[in-house]
């Protein structure tokens, strides 16, 4: 009997791990998110992020720590109420399947942005971006590192700050985002979110 529950909960979670969020499914449930993000996940202004082609182990994971608390996001307070677990994985899996934005950097911030996404800023011990979100921008689906690239600069610039100052503090137990932006000046954050912007596939 004992084995018998052992197997029948890694069953379990194994399905939990293997279940995939539908993105005909997700489109469905888009109506309150268009405002902010577009119809496609591209929104208009950098108050709001772009989402299309987002990591969707990521997304779920924001919309998760959104809907609990975790993550405060002003703007979408309510938003998410009511919606199931397989809602969020449907609306991670729709956006993710969107395709995103390109944006641009700003030429005169381009040297120091790009020096310090590659290779970080050694005095300070501010380790390279391209560890977990790669040389391109493109993240880490599987370690739910998530795509930056286009990303607006001012969105950027905003999650970056509110890292550093602990506003936000859902990146896990390691502190890896609080840890990186803590010792960027404001004009380090603006230069390598400017660059972000800025980068292609």
């Amino acid at each position: 009997m004992y084995k018998l529950m052992i197997m029948l909960g890694l069953f379990l979670v194994s399905a939990g791990v293997l279940a995939a969020g539908d993105a005909k499914q997700g489109e469905a449930l888009t109506a309150t998110c268009l405002a902010c993000h577009g119809s496609n996940g591209n929104s208009l202004t950098g108050s709001f992020p772009n989402i299309a082609g987002q990591n969707e182990a990521y997304l779920y994971k924001q919309l998760v720590d959104i809907q609990t608390g975790a993550r405060s996001a002003v703007l979408m307070t309510g938003i998410l109420d009511g919606l199931t677990s397989q809602n969020l994985e449907d609306l991670a899996a729709y956006y993710a399947s969107q395709t995103p934005a390109q944006g641009a950097a700003d030429p005169a911030l381009v040297a120091l942005g790009e020096s310090i996404y590659k290779a970080g800023i050694a005095r300070k011990k501010v380790a390279a971006c391209t560890g977990c979100h790669s040389p391109t921008g493109q993240g880490n689906g599987l370690a739910k590192f998530p795509m930056l690239a286009g990303q607006w600069a001012e969105y950027t610039e905003a999650q970056l700050m509110a890292f550093r100052s602990g506003a936000r503090g859902n990146d896990g137990d390691g502190k890896m985002m609080r840890i990186s932006a803590m010792d960027l000046s404001d004009a380090e954050i603006k230069a390598v979110a400017s660059y972000i912007a800025g980068l292609r596939p």
